[in-house]
């Protein structure tokens, strides 16, 4: 490892020994403290293992250790991280790209904590009604029993369920399943049979039925129990209950409605959650029209707005509308202040508390955003400015800030904001450990630790720690050629010319306000402009929904962890396609949302590459002879698992005040299977062997095998060769799982004719990555289909055949085409944000 020798300019050192995390290999290195410190190095080569894994989780380690047991169970407590040793570690803040849990109830206000002040604002300064007692500061939220208007509990929308919602097609009889609600098989059959029992046609079209009848069916409270002959025509029944015949059982009626609305409140299962959602109408609380609060919070105003409309603002109208109470000008309250002079100090004083902590926002190009912007709504990069807010207002002093791509969906004008924000945490006196691909952030470190230099089991390894021009004299390492190389090729590649055009009308959504926009088709395109400038409302919402609408397309519902009652409404798209369609046959979405939620969900799986590895174990002679099909080498199936972890693999040990502990299954060993289906081998390697083995070494064992071969080369194209075929969804990254989603499409037959759609695809990669992102990318368009990425990436931008620049800035000073052409061409346009970038880009730097 090259390295130099400790510099007088740095306060001290952090000494790590022995660090021995996930693919780290026994390392030794010295980091400095007070300084901008960058961890280089490709996707997967062990940087965030040495910077998360290793530095933040012993910091935490040690801070909790001075903490109450009691306090301890509080916090979400890291493992203790494999190390001999570290020295000099101060305590440590970790700002990650973790969303936390996605809930409408969590939003900007509550993150930056700027709600709390704006509702004692209100709360000790607001203008009440004549006669209003004080509303206290809990009760202007929503999410408290003071706060929450009574009718809909502070979620702004109520929930019915209507005869229409229940019974869509009136033309049906009950037997024919006219009441759609019901639940299916068994549970919907003992009803319509309990119906007959009480003497109801339920062979008669619903419609016919009189009004009183169907109103008892849907909506009564009463649940009679009652004998149940099934199988017995409605004439037989009759005669059964004449003669007092012994019922088969006696069933319990249930109205729909009551049905509907107890399955919804009780079910464990998101599946029958969903199923009752869908005849429940949602429409906006009549008591307080959306805004959540009750009546009495809402009649308190301050600068004439409620403290729901005043939360609707982006951020910057509210610093400019706090700015003369901060400063004691606001023209109109002199004679109230007079009458209420400590009024007069408390709104002075929490105005200009506001004002400070929303100038460090809007420092941060965050002055689009509004208090209640539910967090699931914004990037992770949004949020982790959001917390870095938080943090510069704090002035912590003597803290390490570790910090996972703080660049990550930033355009490069406002990754300039980022690198000020940095450099005045470290000028407080605090170290800054920055995991980073940008090489404008690289560019700005004091000190470079490069991991590599591959990724994975090739990885691991500390090629370089010291100044960042010493990195120029280490051949092995990878992020060297493009932070000292020449980035552009000799040879610019020409731009395609589209063979025609998709065009959209009168697009309304979110900014977007009846934009017209036209995307070239047979091509590669990137869409452009600073954060929250409406590119993904434009590509990710508005051409997704319209196309998929169009082409008759189910989109894969958003996979939420949250109560579907606290959801937003769903938005509604305006605008129109009126160009262009008949050139599509297929829409493909390429998100970075995780391809399962729990360990059982893997990339083997998700690829449908384990289908295949299955058949060809259960087609050897001792599977053959012991009559094992494909099934038995499932960890999810009960015949082939271990049944001690139930195919988990390892056990969870609840430890109450530290974190719980996942420990290797006693029994399997961590291979997940029973030991009958181990004893079946293919080629020398039973299947959990076959599981552990990485993209690279998989490929050479399936040498002869095309179809596994062509599914494992795509995967390597595309940079994941470093993967185990078995590596758990939740350790997945956001990139990695969209690169896992692309490779799945591309070893799919090529078609032509379909629109890949792909939203900052090169987030969490190396530049040597995005390389071979671009070549999977331009293959795809070569093959007769087209690309429309949303980038920030300029080697990206440079590299596509068209760019479409959003802006010219964020929120309402955005949602419109500033800028359309080939690259060279938007480079040169006035008025784009985009343009001075790409243009020094074009130029080699």
């Amino acid at each position: 490892m090259a390295t130099l020798p400790s510099s007088p300019d740095f306060a001290g050192f952090v000494r790590v020994r022995g660090a021995r995390e996930h693919n780290l290999k026994n390392i030794d290195v010295d980091i400095p403290r007070d300084a901008l410190v960058v961890f280089t190095g490709v996707s997967g080569s062990g940087k965030s293992s040495l910077a998360f894994g290793t530095l933040y989780a012993e910091a935490q380690r040690r801070y909790l250790e001075s903490v109450s047991p009691y306090a301890r169970r509080l916090f979400h407590q890291m493992a203790v991280p494999e190390v001999d040793a570290i020295e000099g570690l101060p305590p440590a803040v970790a700002l990650q790209q973790q969303r936390g849990t996605p809930t409408t109830r969590s939003s900007v206000g509550s993150v930056t904590t700027l709600s709390n002040l704006v509702r004692m604002l209100y709360s000790r300064a607001g203008d009440y009604p004549a006669g209003q007692g004080i509303v206290y500061a809990e009760g202007f939220s929503p999410n408290t029993p003071e706060g929450a208007c009574p009718t809909c509990h502070g979620l702004g929308r109520i929930y019915e369920v209507t005869e229409q919602s229940m019974v869509p097609d009136p033309s049906l009889t009950i037997r024919e399943r006219a009441i759609a609600a019901w639940p299916q098989a068994w549970g919907g059959q003992n009803q319509r049979d309990i119906l007959v029992t009480l003497g109801y046609d339920v062979d008669r079209p619903w419609r016919e039925l009189p009004q009183e009848q169907r109103d008892w069916i849907l909506f009564t409270e009463e649940q009679p129990v009652v004998p149940v002959y099934p199988g017995y025509s409605p004439e037989e029944t009759q005669r059964a209950l004449k003669r007092r015949e012994p019922p088969n059982y006696m069933g319990t009626f249930t109205s729909v409605r009551r049905h509907v609305l107890h399955t919804f409140a009780t079910t464990q299962s998101p599946l029958m959650k969903k199923r009752a959602l869908q005849y429940m109408l949602s429409t906006e609380c009549p008591t307080c029209h959306g805004k959540r609060l009750r009546p009495e919070s809402l009649a308190v105003t301050f600068a004439g707005l409620d403290i729901a409309e005043l939360s609707e603002l982006p951020l910057k109208r509210v610093a400019a509308l706090l700015k003369p109470y901060a400063s004691g000008s606001a023209a109109g309250r002199q004679q109230r202040d007079a009458d209420h002079p400590e009024q007069a100090i408390v709104a002075q004083r929490i105005a200009a508390d506001l004002v400070a902590r929303l100038a460090v926002l809007l420092d941060l190009g965050l002055g689009y955003l509004s208090l209640e912007r539910s967090t699931p709504t914004l990037s992770p990069g949004e949020l982790q400015r959001l917390r870095l807010a938080t943090q510069l207002y704090s002035n912590l002093f003597g803290v390490v800030y570790v910090l996972d791509e703080p660049s990550a969906g930033l355009h490069p004008s406002d990754t300039e904001a980022l690198l000020t924000a940095l450099a005045s945490l470290k000028q407080a006196g605090n170290s800054l450990f920055v995991v980073e691909h940008n090489l404008n952030v690289i560019r700005q470190a004091d000190w470079l630790v490069d991991v590599g230099p591959a990724a994975g089991e090739q990885g691991g390894d500390v090629l370089y720690s010291g100044p960042p021009a010493g990195l120029a004299e280490v051949a092995a390492s990878q992020t060297r050629r493009y932070l000292f190389g020449n980035e552009v090729d000799d040879d610019p590649r020409v731009p395609r010319q589209p063979h025609a055009w998709l065009r959209l009308q009168g697009v309304r959504r979110n900014n977007l306000s009846g934009l017209d926009v036209a995307f070239p088709l047979g091509v590669f395109t990137t869409v452009t402009g600073v954060s929250g400038s409406g590119k993904s409302s434009l590509v990710s919402q508005v051409l997704v929904e319209l196309v998929a609408g169009h082409l008759g397309q189910e989109l894969a519902p958003e996979e939420e962890e949250t109560d579907p009652l606290e959801q937003a409404a769903p938005p509604q798209t305006g605008g129109q396609l009126v160009e262009g369609m008949e050139h599509i046959k297929r829409l493909v979405r390429v998100d970075q949302k995780p391809i399962g939620r729990t360990p059982r969900s893997n990339m083997a799986t998700y690829t449908g590459l384990f289908d295949h590895v299955r058949k060809l174990f259960a087609a050897t002679p001792v599977a053959r002879q012991r009559r094992y099909d494909a099934g038995r080498f499932s960890f999810n199936v009960a015949k082939g698992r271990c049944e001690n972890c139930q195919g988990e693999g390892f056990v969870m040990v609840e430890l109450l005040f530290l974190p719980s502990v996942y420990a290797p299954c006693p029994v399997c060993h961590g291979a997940r299977y029973n030991a009958k289906t181990l004893e079946v081998t293919y080629r020398h390697k039973n299947i959990a062997e076959v599981l552990s083995l990485t993209v690279d070494d998989a490929w050479e064992f399936f040498a002869e095998e095309p179809t596994i071969q062509r599914a494992l080369t795509v995967l390597r194209e595309v940079g994941l060769g470093y993967l185990r075929l078995g590596q758990p969804a939740t350790e997945l990254s956001g990139g990695e799982a969209q690169r896992i989603k692309l490779a799945t499409e591309l070893q799919r037959a090529q078609r032509g004719n379909s629109l890949y759609v792909l939203d900052e695809p090169t987030t969490g990669l190396h530049p040597s990555d995005v390389e071979k992102l671009l070549a999977q990318l331009h293959g795809l368009v070569e093959a007769g289909n087209t690309v429309i990425v949303v980038e920030h990436d300029m080697r990206v931008v440079a590299s596509s055949d068209w760019v479409l620049d959003i802006g010219p800035g964020a929120g309402d000073e955005g949602g419109q085409v500033v800028a359309a052409g080939p690259p060279h061409e938007v480079a040169r346009a006035n008025g784009s944000r985009t343009a001075p970038y790409l243009a020094r880009f074009l130029k080699g730097n």
